[in-house]
């Protein structure tokens, strides 16, 4: 069995009024030693929402936030952290328009199941 570790991405579309979207997840799992990401953005969500943030700016940097959870941002000082330092960094609590839930853990036999049994049910 794997241990695993897991946040939902958010978007804030008002940090001061507290109101969220999910719009991702991240994964971590020591064993494998591995961080996954997804994110799915809806746009008829999004414009239920008052912002400032547009849909481009917005999947711009969920695509970045991504690409430092699975060490693919070339040009980011987190690339270089192991697995376990990337998940912890983006899951801190953060007063910025995209943040992430409190982490929860469990144990699976099949990582990629339980990452796609997850975003369907807390994103999709």
């Amino acid at each position: 069995m794997l241990v695993y570790e897991y946040a939902v991405i958010r978007f804030v579309p008002r940090v001061e009024r507290g109101e969220f979207i999910n719009i991702g997840l991240l994964l971590f799992c020591k064993q494998k030693r591995m961080v996954q990401g997804q994110y799915y953005l809806d746009r008829g969500k999004l414009s239920c929402f008052r912002t400032e943030v547009d849909y481009d700016s917005l999947e711009t940097h969920v695509k970045a936030f991504i690409s430092i959870a699975e060490a693919e941002a070339k040009t980011s000082p987190i690339n270089s952290f192991d697995a376990a330092e990337r998940f912890r960094w983006l899951a801190a609590t953060k007063s910025s328009c995209i943040q992430v839930s409190a982490t929860h853990c469990g144990l699976t036999a099949d990582i990629n199941q339980t990452f796609e049994q997850l975003f369907d049910e807390l994103v999709l």
